[in-house]
């Protein structure tokens, strides 16, 4: 089970990334995740927003680069450990993670996980029982 990632690449200037924030809330497109990345010449922001699409079009409208592309995001517990037993999961199914990011509100902990073999990842995760966020649980609808 899938979710689309939004990855907007910003020219290194100030007040790139407010741009790209005041466009998604103008849109009234809220961010779930974030992750920015830079590299010698721009940033590469990975976010999960609602509206998938419709925050696609309106930033493509407004000059960013955008790609979308397919991630799992898992539902762990917040406790000391969660973490290691996913990653565990998928090293015992010899599946290399390209990146990934976590978050945790102290109820529950979440984690955006991006690797070559995504039918992979999902197989290895929900075969032990691992919740998976759907689209409907993520984006607003």
């Amino acid at each position: 089970m899938y979710i689309q990632q939004l990855s907007v690449f910003l020219e290194d200037r100030s007040g790139r990334l407010t741009e790209l924030t005041r466009i998604l809330a103008a849109h009234d497109i809220n961010i779930t995740a974030l992750n920015l990345a830079e590299t010698t010449d721009c940033g590469i922001v990975r976010m999960v927003a609602g509206k998938p699409q419709l925050a696609r079009k309106v930033l493509e409208e407004a000059g960013f680069s955008i790609g979308l592309t397919g991630v799992v995001c898992v539902n762990i517990p917040d406790e000391p450990g969660s973490l290691y037993r996913i990653l565990n999961m998928l090293t015992e199914e010899n599946i290399n993670i390209d990146y990934m990011y976590a978050f945790s509100n102290r109820d529950v902990a979440l984690a955006v996980i991006r690797a070559e073999d995504m039918a992979g990842v999902t197989e290895a995760l929900e075969k032990r029982g691992v919740k998976l966020l759907s689209q409907h649980d993520i984006y607003q609808l």
